[in-house]
């Protein structure tokens, strides 16, 4: 009677011991595990750095070399552009001081009121064109700018309007009257170009998001060797004066953008992305557009528009142009 107490009393204890060790047993084999798991990790993150280290600097001087090879032709295409009213305004120079104050304040009121509100507006495309392209949805792209198209040619109307009462304005915040005259009749001849400049930037970003900057640099290039031509003969062998030099600018941006057209049209490298007509889409979605162009267009307004503006703005198109290629296209390889 006493053994079988006695074995019933220990046994309780004995199961315990057994249990505390190989719960203590347990623990051990688990410390190992992390340990050796910590250990691993060590060693894979500190390898993980060296060869990031090593791919950030590569990765770095490409994207460097990609961002200058495409911020580079943009830079020139804007001078080439920009020279255009240069050139007009050195042609009407030669004509008094009256015609070039005229020809001046003309070219500096157009931009306020019309260049640089389109120009801000079709910024917004280098955001959704970008990511379109970025995430291979390249019949996305033509829509964009199909859609940009007709936005800017409806925001061109009314801007139209107000360069028509160039002169009533200019008299009311006391002007000169003669120099007033001289601003509404340089600005009159000049408000289809507004129509042509629409389009020519709906172009660019449609080229520079695909990243075919040469043919527009080969245009711009082209056009404004023309344009020499043109307003040398309308100003001074045609005796149009003021009026030939305004019409020389319209002329000049219809080249261009008639030399892009023919160049999406019948390129192989746009058949991507431009369809062969207007596509109805084109017509839906542009009060989201507008949300975007009308913030852009402030900001392109608040600056001070001159030729040293030129090569930021080339940079900061190559730059948005990128990062939202690489933006949409990180996001697509997440989804998949």
């Amino acid at each position: 009677m006493e053994k079988q107490e006695n074995s019933s009393t220990t046994s309780p204890l004995l199961r315990t011991l057994l249990n505390e060790e190989t719960k203590e047993e347990g623990i051990q084999i688990e410390r190992n595990i992390n340990e050796s798991e910590h250990d691993q990790l060590i060693n894979y993150d500190g390898s993980n750095k060296k060869i990031y280290h090593h791919l950030g600097k590569k990765d770095f001087r490409e994207e460097a070399k990609r961002q200058v090879w495409l911020a580079g032709p943009l830079i020139l295409v804007g001078l080439l552009t920009f020279s255009l009213h240069i050139i007009s305004l050195m042609m009407v120079g030669h004509l008094g001081e009256l015609p070039l104050s005229a020809a001046s304040m003309a070219t500096s009121f157009a931009y306020v009121t019309g260049f640089s509100a389109l120009l801000g507006m079709a910024s917004a495309l280098e955001t959704v064109c970008g990511q379109s392209y970025g995430a291979e949805q390249y019949n996305m792209v033509g829509i964009h700018i199909q859609r940009a198209i007709v936005l800017l040619m409806l925001i061109s109307i009314p801007i139209n309007e107000i360069c028509s009462y160039t002169e009533t304005i200019l008299v009311t915040l006391g002007q000169d009257h003669e120099i007033a005259a001289g601003v509404a009749l340089y600005t009159w001849f000049m408000i289809l170009s507004l129509f042509a400049y629409s389009l020519l930037q709906c172009f660019i970003r449609f080229f520079q998001t695909q990243n075919i900057v040469i043919p527009m640099m080969l245009t711009s290039g082209v056009t404004t060797l023309c344009h020499i031509l043109i307003c040398w003969l309308l100003v001074y062998k045609f005796g149009l004066g003021i009026k030939g030099a305004a019409l020389a600018n319209t002329i000049s941006y219809w080249i261009i953008c008639l030399l892009l057209a023919l160049y999406v049209k019948f390129s192989s490298a746009c058949s991507r992305t431009w369809t062969s007509s207007f596509s109805k889409a084109s017509f839906q979605g542009i009060p989201a557009l507008l949300r975007l162009a009308i913030p852009s267009a402030v900001m392109v307004c608040l600056n001070t528009t001159s030729l040293v503006w030129v090569v930021p703005e080339g940079f900061s198109g190559a730059v948005s142009t990128r990062v939202s290629n690489e933006l949409k296209l990180g996001i697509q390889k997440q989804q998949d």
